[in-house]
């Protein structure tokens, strides 16, 4: 199983939520809408997740790539 990464085009803010819902066949928009709605009822516990994973996480193109 490859890493996680950081989507490099399909990204809103950094592309942390575009590069898992590509690593896990996911549909970007609602992993975008589902961590927001997280992050406010945790109070922004998620957020602090997502910029950690920002820092750590590398960019990766993903249109285009077909994951075998």
């Amino acid at each position: 199983m490859d890493s996680l990464y950081r989507s490099g085009d399909d990204k809103v803010i950094a592309g942390v939520c575009g590069g898992i819902a590509h690593k896990f066949d996911l549909n970007a928009t609602g992993l975008r809408w589902a961590v927001a709605l997280v992050t406010l009822f945790l109070t922004g516990v998620p957020l602090i997740v997502y910029v950690v994973a920002w820092a750590i996480l590398k960019e990766r193109q993903t249109k285009g790539v077909i994951d075998v």
